[in-house]
């Protein structure tokens, strides 16, 4: 197992709260610092599990960072956000466009990773 990088996770965290706003800025402009504060979590579990894959191994194979973090977001975040919504009756537009955001916020913490490495 690598160190974990924790500037990683902090600016991994940062990019996905700014794609997440991007996309929400107008439906919910009261937002402020949750988006960031709850990406945490999730940008630290993503850099532990890149930190187990190990330097070594990602330097020869860098489509990891990617598989890792889009992986994540399609059969974690997306199908509980989808369970959720279907729940409190949100019309499926929504869900598809939050679901397309929580997949370009998570694919933008990889991105953070993988540049970092």
């Amino acid at each position: 197992m690598g160190p974990m990088n924790w500037i990683a996770v902090a600016l991994a965290a940062g990019a996905a709260a700014l794609v997440l706003w991007l996309f929400w800025r107008k439906a919910s402009p009261a937002l402020k610092a949750w988006p960031y504060a709850l990406q945490l979590v999730p940008a630290a579990m993503l850099g532990h599990a890149l930190a187990r894959i190990g330097p070594d191994k990602l330097e020869v194979k860098p489509h990891l960072y990617f598989m890792q973090a889009g992986g994540l977001a399609l059969a974690i975040v997306i199908p509980a956000l989808w369970l959720a919504q279907l729940r409190q009756g949100t019309p499926a537009r929504e869900s598809w466009r939050d679901s397309v955001a929580f997949l370009i916020a998570y694919l933008a913490m990889g991105t953070v990773f993988w540049a970092l490495g």
